[in-house]
């Protein structure tokens, strides 16, 4: 009998058919991977299982009974614990402390201190580990914590115990560590559900797969008999037939990039972040950054742009070496960015059109030289024309934008910037089909005006068609480099799914 047992889950919001008539079954003493890309449905499933949610339709047996936890609290108290990405404990306070809070055990009032350090002691004896439960919980390294954390979710005697990127933050030898703890707990007899976007780690600890994607389920999988290019292609949504009869309509485009490159990256990268890589950008070239997500992609943009400092490597700007340690230094060297996700760290919702134009060239020049209400005018009207962003005047607030003309602000800010280099994170993702072409045009004509571009994109077909050079993520490294004729859907596909031993690392 399975442990858990889901039987068509449906969960809709306004406008969105988040599950689907999802199925899912996890047995006890196994670990079930849960996959699928950015939209797939795995938060929202999870969120439903754990009481976060109310569910549309369906069922959840757990051991045999029918469950439907209406809160958090109400699904450990089931046996269902989760453990996410981040550590939501409290670093001031012990071990034992983090362990056991919100559940102290007390005497008349008091807490029983010797009691919760005991308590805290056997949740982490169940993960082979031994600690200073007394210790502060800063005191001890991420890794450390992440199992502090698992411990916790074990005290209230767990079942099922959900694990939502656990290895996200965590080094090689780290991650080693953490799987030889879950072994010990599939051998317990314990049913964990493992969400992650590493493949490499998929094969080497769970024992099956589930996939999902746009909401509904692809199927599951034992993971052993599903190859790594099955795998991506069910997360994808793509075929290899399809991937071949869509590289026959691939548009060439002429090369006319420099041969020197205006970005050198060697051996940059950073800790927990991005593996160390080589990349070179040249003016006049469009490079594709390929991968799933979570391969490092969006983290390799935000290196290049200065939101975080690479620990290791140097970058070069035309042959001389610079460091970012600001988003302000990369736009000093005409750097710009649009970030993945527009309406949280791109545009500035309740401002117009024109002031959120304005606003990145206006923060390169500084307090002190301000841009004059006329020259920020001449300038949306410049960009609103050129873009064809469709608002009824540049006062127009931003939010009430559709999604495709916000993207064109967002561009038209930094274009205002007159920049060499244009990283693009995700520039087409939720806008229509017609907003989804200017745009690509745009990209082109960029590149045919001699700028640099970094094109990062979920959807393969979109980087094959806009690419010159594809640089190929996996699991937060680069594996490959793709160009000109080599570039294809099923060249990356492959690249993405193919074992480290089978192609040397990048």
């Amino acid at each position: 009998m399975p442990l858990l047992e889901i039987a068509g889950l449906s969960k809709s919001f306004p406008g969105v058919k988040a599950l689907d008539a999802v199925d899912l079954a996890v047995q006890p003493g196994e670990i079930h991977a849960l996959m699928g890309e950015n939209g797939a449905g795995k938060s929202t499933l999870i969120k439903v299982l754990t009481g976060v949610f109310p569910r549309d339709a369906g069922e959840t047996r757990l051991s045999g009974q029918a469950i439907a936890p209406k809160s958090p609290r109400e699904a450990e108290a089931l046996g269902i614990s989760t453990v996410y990405q981040e550590v939501n404990l409290i670093p001031h306070l012990s071990v034992a402390e983090n362990i056991c809070i919100g559940r102290q055990p007390t005497w008349m009032g008091t807490v029983r201190w010797g009691a919760i350090a005991k308590r805290a002691r056997a949740a982490l004896a169940r993960l082979d580990l031994s600690l200073d439960v007394n210790r502060q919980l800063s005191s001890y390294s991420i890794a450390i914590q992440q199992m502090v954390a698992i411990a916790r979710a074990l005290d209230v005697s767990a079942k099922l115990l959900i694990l939502d990127e656990p290895t996200s933050s965590l080094d090689k030898t780290e991650v080693d560590e953490l799987f030889k703890k879950l072994r010990i707990l599939r051998q317990d007899g314990l049913g964990i559900i493992f969400i992650t976007h590493f493949l490499e780690q998929v094969y080497e600890i769970t024992d099956s797969i589930t996939v999902l994607r746009n909401g509904c389920r692809v199927g599951c999988f034992a993971t052993k008999e599903l190859p790594r290019i099955n795998l991506v292609s069910h997360m994808i949504g793509r075929n290899l037939g399809q991937v071949e009869a869509l590289e026959q309509t691939r548009a060439s485009t002429a090369t006319i990039r420099s041969e020197t490159p205006m970005l050198e990256a060697r051996a940059m990268g950073k800790k927990g972040s991005i593996q160390p890589l080589d990349l070179d950008i040249r003016p006049g070239e469009v490079v594709g950054l390929a991968g799933l997500l979570g391969s490092g992609r969006t983290e390799t943009a935000r290196l290049l742009f200065g939101v975080d400092n690479p620990d290791q490597g140097t970058i070069r700007i035309n042959n001389q070496p610079v460091k970012f340690r600001s988003p302000r230094a990369a736009i000093r060297y005409r750097i710009a960015l649009t970030p993945e996700d527009r309406k949280v760290a791109g545009i500035i919702p309740n401002l117009t059109v024109r002031e959120n134009i304005v606003l990145a060239l206006q923060a390169s020049r500084g307090s002190w030289r301000r841009l004059s209400i006329s020259e920020q005018e001449k300038l949306a009207d410049r960009f609103i024309n050129s873009l064809g962003i469709k608002t009824p005047s540049r006062e127009q607030i931003v939010r009430n934008l559709s999604g495709g003309n916000q993207q064109k602000v967002l561009l038209a800010r930094w274009l205002a910037t007159e920049p060499r280099l244009f990283i693009l994170d995700e520039p087409t993702r939720g806008i229509d089909v017609g907003a989804k072409a200017e745009i690509e045009k745009l990209i082109q004509s960029l590149r045919q005006d001699g700028l640099a571009v970094l094109f990062i994109s979920s959807e393969l077909e979109e980087v094959v068609r806009q690419s010159q050079r594809v640089v190929v993520l996996r699991d937060r490294r680069k594996v490959d480099e793709l160009t000109e004729a080599a570039i294809s859907e099923q060249a990356i596909m492959e690249s993405i799914a193919s074992h480290s031993s089978d192609r040397p690392e990048a």
